[in-house]
């Protein structure tokens, strides 16, 4: 998700293609204001003629049944609406969301129920809070919110039908900050509907905190077969990366062996056998040069994605691990002989020592790609 303030065409265009490019496959924008959704088709026509094909999402709260209303051209601009049906108003709250409902079916646009736990439908909560308290044995109170989040979704998407949404334009989503309510609540809402589920732990936090509660709570899941999109919801240091939440997000979908987005480097954590710090900046380098890489290898080179690569520092498993990689290289630790065996699909193919080890390194993989995946291209053809 951006950001930026939609309302700033060119700042916002810019995001979305950073994000596209590090291989967001859905940006969602705020739309929030008028401005906002005037922005809106511009945004999404100058993507589109600049070769951008990412379908955009709004994301609307309060004031989505004024605005869409208002501005049809960021409907029909949008490739999907984002509804919090906590935050569609409050006299006026099935109404309002009846009349955004109405918005996408004369658009023919999805619709994403996102129920979050941090503003949830207080008038359901309530309901539900007083059903449970005339029960002879009441749940706890934290079990009644994880009832309400799946019954607001439940209960919303219904509503989206009986308004005449098709059932396979909808798509379920219940976010809360804390792992292990968030895997509780998507299981129940799994047994409960056969809706898409987009996945996200609400409010992950800064930096590591926030990777790690995110795969923590998103792995399992996945691992279920629970979830069909999913997003990283990372704090921003100051002028961070935004897309640092795109590449967690394929990280982990490529950890848990779903799908594949680039080549992976295994290497070590080095120990007292590895007190150069060569094997390190070596591994961060060829990393490097895969990322850079990537963008022409996509398309030149399909399969490329599924390739390993190992760049290991020591005897102890170096070249274990480079013979479990396409192609490996086992650096020498201390006091080791300063040659470096190169495995490539499991063989020793060459030795490497010496100032150019590097580049000689990436030279080889280079090969190993062009041989491996171009299209048609005999094994022999690689070189240059």
């Amino acid at each position: 998700m951006t950001n930026t303030d939609t309302a700033d065409v060119a700042g916002t265009l810019e995001q979305v293609k950073l994000l596209a490019e590090a291989g967001s496959e859905i940006v969602r924008v705020t739309v929030n204001h008028d401005a906002a959704a005037e922005a809106v088709p511009e945004i999404v026509s100058r993507l589109r003629d600049e070769g951008y094909d990412t379908p955009i999402v709004g994301d609307f709260h309060y004031n989505g049944h004024i605005l869409l209303k208002k501005y049809p051209a960021a409907a029909q601009a949008l490739a999907k609406l984002r509804i919090n049906p906590g935050n569609v108003g409050t006299k006026h709250r099935d109404s309002n969301f009846v009349k955004i409902i109405e918005v996408a079916l004369e658009h023919d646009k999805p619709v994403r129920i996102g129920v979050n736990w941090g503003s949830l439908d207080q008038r359901l909560l309530t309901e539900l809070m007083d059903a449970n308290a005339e029960l002879d044995e009441p749940k706890e109170a934290q079990a009644v919110l994880m009832d309400a989040l799946v019954e607001s979704a439940i209960r919303s998407a219904h509503l989206a039908e009986e308004t005449g949404l098709a059932h396979d334009r909808i798509v379920l989503s219940t976010k809360v900050s804390s792992v292990r309510e968030l895997l509780t609540v998507y299981r129940m809402l799994a047994e409960r509907s056969d809706y898409p589920l987009h996945l996200g732990l609400t409010e992950a936090g800064l930096g590591n905190k926030g990777i790690v509660a995110t795969t923590a709570a998103l792995a399992p899941l996945l691992l279920d077969g629970i979830g069909d999109t999913i997003r990283v919801s990372l704090t921003p240091r100051p002028g961070g990366d935004r897309a640092e939440e795109v590449r967690v997000a394929q990280q982990i979908l490529q950890s848990l062996g779903i799908r594949n987005f680039e080549p992976q480097v295994t290497s070590c954590p080095g120990c007292g056998r590895t007190t150069s710090t060569f094997f390190q900046e070596m591994a961060e380098d060829i990393t490097a040069y895969i990322r850079d890489m990537m963008p022409s290898w996509r398309t030149e080179y399909p399969g490329v994605e599924e390739m390993d690569v190992a760049v290991m520092g020591c005897v102890v498993n170096g070249p274990g691990e480079s013979k479990q990689a396409n192609i490996g290289i086992s650096l020498p630790g201390t006091f080791e002989e300063p040659v470096a065996p190169v495995y490539i699909d499991g063989e020793h193919a060459m030795t490497l020592k010496g100032e150019g080890l590097v580049d000689e390194f990436k030279g080889i993989l280079l090969d190993y790609v062009r041989r491996t995946y171009g299209a048609e291209v005999p094994v022999e053809a690689g070189a240059e």
